[in-house]
C-alpha cells in the first residue's frame, strides 16, 4: 500500500528521531553516570559545552515531532471540512499511527529527563539555562515538564489512548511492509512504559469540561488526532500562537520568482509561527539548494553522471505538477523535492553562486549525493553522515573554484547558519543575492541592489 506523502515523511521523521532520542539518551545517562558535577556542584566548562550541544539537539528534534502531529492533524481536519483530495480512511488512520507514535516519542523523552534530572538540582539548573545563539530563553525544561504533567495534557491523551487500544490489529496490519511498519513497534513500546494512569485522566476529566465539548461530531479517529494534537501543543511552552497558520507565497510572487531563478541558487525562506524556527538563529532560518528543471538537468548531463543516474527516475518523478527541482534537508531527511517545498514560506531570498556553468554542475552532482541521507539534529557539520539544510549548500560548493564557508561555534558546535548565507551574498563573497520577498518589508519581489538593501533591514544590518 502506497499513502500520500505527508504520511510517508511523517513516518521517516518519528522513525529518525525516535532513533536519535536513543542516542541522546544513552548519552546523558554517560554524561550523569558518574555523579561528578552533582558532587562537585558545577559543570565543567567541557561538560557544560557538552550539555549545550545535548540540549539544543533535544529541543530541535522535540519541536519538529511537535510541528509534525500538529501538521498532520491540520492536514487532515482541513481535506475534510473541504471535501478537497480527501483522506481515505486507511490514510487517516495511518496519519493517526505517525502521530501516537510521535506523541508517544515525545513523551518517553520528556519523562526520561524528568526522572533522571528532576531530583538533581545542578542538572535541572543547567537544563533551565538559557541559551542565545539558538533563542532558548530561561527556565524552558520546567515549564515542558509543567505541561506534560499536568492533567489536561493526560485528558487530550484519552481519545487518542482509546483508538489505539481498540484499532491496534487494524493499525498493524495496515502498516505492514510500508514505512510506517516500524511505527507499531514504537507506539506499543513507549505506550506500555507510559501508560496513562486513570485516576490522572479522571481528576483532568473534572477540570476540562470546556475541552470535551470541542471533540463532539467529531468520528472516532478526528477526535484521536484532535487529542494529539491539543496534547502536544501544551509542550509548546506557549510561545507559539497561530497554530493553524500554511505558509504559502503568492501565486504571483511564486510565479515572479520561477522567471528568475537558475541551476545552482539557493533559497533561504522563513515561514512565520512555524514551530522549527524556534532555537533557530535569525529572521531567516532554512535554506534549500535549487537544482534547476528537469530539462535543464538533462542538458547537463545529470542523467549519465554517477550521482545522478541512479537518482533520474526519482528526479523525473518528484511531482508531475511542478518541474523545478531542489535538494533540502527537513526533518525527515535529505530529500529531492519539487519547487512546492521551498515555496511552502512566508518569506523567500534567492542567493546565487559566482560560478561557471560546468562547476555548478559538479554542485548538483554532489548535492544528489547526499539524498536519502537523515537530518542532522545534533547540527554537527564535521559529520558527512546527517546533514542539516544548510550543510546540503555547504557540502555541495564547498572547495569549489575556491569557495570557502567561516564555520561559526554555536553552542559548541561549528555551524552554518542560513544567515550566514545572506550575510556571505551581502559582502558579494562566492554568492550574489538574486531577489527576495518578505511581506513585513515589501509587498512585492525585490531584486538585485533592491533585494540587499531589504535582506539589510531583515538582518539589522
Amino acid at each position: 500500500m502506497r499513502f500520500p506523502e505527508e504520511i510517508v515523511s511523517g513516518a521517516r521523521t518519528v522513525v529518525g528521531i525516535a532513533d536519535h532520542f536513543e542516542r541522546l539518551k544513552r548519552v546523558v545517562a554517560e554524561l550523569l553516570a558518574t555523579g561528578a558535577a552533582t558532587e562537585r556542584g558545577y559543570f565543567t566548562p567541557s561538560e557544560d559545552e557538552r550539555v549545550r550541544q545535548l540540549l539544543v539537539s533535544y529541543w530541535q528534534s522535540r519541536n519538529a515531532l511537535i510541528e509534525l502531529v500538529v501538521t498532520l492533524h491540520q492536514e487532515s481536519s482541513s481535506r475534510d471540512r473541504s471535501n478537497k483530495n480527501r483522506l481515505s480512511d486507511d490514510d487517516r488512520a495511518a496519519a493517526f499511527l505517525v502521530a501516537w507514535a510521535g506523541a508517544m516519542v515525545l513523551v518517553d523523552a520528556a519523562r526520561f529527563l524528568r526522572h533522571n534530572c528532576g531530583e538533581r538540582p545542578i542538572v535541572r539548573k543547567k537544563l533551565n539555562e538559557p541559551e542565545p545563539h539558538f533563542g532558548i530563553p530561561a527556565g524552558t525544561y520546567d515549564r515542558i515538564q509543567a505541561s506534560l504533567t499536568s492533567p489536561v495534557h493526560v485528558w487530550h491523551l484519552y481519545h487518542a489512548r482509546e483508538y489505539w487500544n481498540s484499532k491496534k490489529s487494524f493499525l498493524t496490519a495496515l502498516a505492514a511492509g510500508t514505512e510506517a511498519e516500524p511505527l507499531v513497534e514504537i507506539a506499543q513500546r513507549l505506550y506500555s512504559m507510559h501508560n496513562v494512569d486513570l485516576q490522572q485522566y479522571a481528576v483532568g476529566r473534572v477540570r476540562t469540561r470546556t475541552q470535551q465539548a470541542k471533540t463532539q461530531g467529531r468520528d472516532l479517529v478526528g477526535r484521536a488526532l484532535y487529542g494529539l494534537q491539543k496534547s502536544v501543543s501544551r509542550l509548546i511552552s506557549g510561545k507559539f500562537t497561530h497554530i493553524g497558520h500554511k505558509p504559502q507565497l503568492p501565486p504571483a510572487i511564486a510565479d515572479q520568482i520561477r522567471t528568475l531563478i537558475q541551476p545552482g541558487d539557493v533559497f533561504v525562506n522563513r515561514k512565520e509561527h512555524a514551530i522549527t524556527n524556534y532555537f533557530l538563529p535569525g529572521f531567516w532560518p532554512h535554506a534549500a539548494f535549487y537544482i534547476g528543471r528537469t530539462d535543464q538537468l538533462e542538458q547537463m548531463g545529470i542523467p549519465n553522471h554517477p550521482n545522478g543516474q541512479p537518482r533520474w527516475r526519482q528526479l523525473l518523478d518528484c511531482d508531475s505538477n511542478c518541474d523545478g527541482r531542489v535538494v533540502e534537508a527537513l526533518k525527515d531527511g535529505v530529500r529531492i523535492r519539487s519547487l512546492v517545498s521551498p515555496f511552502a514560506a512566508d518569506a523567500i531570498t534567492v542567493i546565487r553562486p559566482r560560478l561557471p556553468d560546468e562547476v555548478v554542475k559538479e554542485a548538483i552532482a554532489r548535492a544528489l549525493f547526499h539524498d536519502g541521507k537523515p537530518y542532522d539534529f545534533d547540527f554537527d557539520l564535521t559529520r558527512s553522515d546527517r546533514l542539516v539544510c544548510t550543510e546540503v549548500v555547504y557540502r555541495s560548493f564547498e572547495g569549489l573554484s575556491g569557495i570557502n564557508f567561516a564555520l561559526t561555534d554555536r553552542a559548541g558546535r561549528k555551524t552554518l547558519a542560513a544567515e550566514d548565507l545572506l550575510t556571505m551574498a551581502l559582502n558579494e563573497q562566492h554568492f550574489d543575492v538574486v531577489a527576495a520577498y518578505a511581506p513585513g518589508y515589501s509587498t512585492e519581489v525585490r531584486i538585485h541592489s533592491d533585494a540587499a538593501d531589504l535582506l539589510r533591514a531583515t538582518l539589522g544590518h
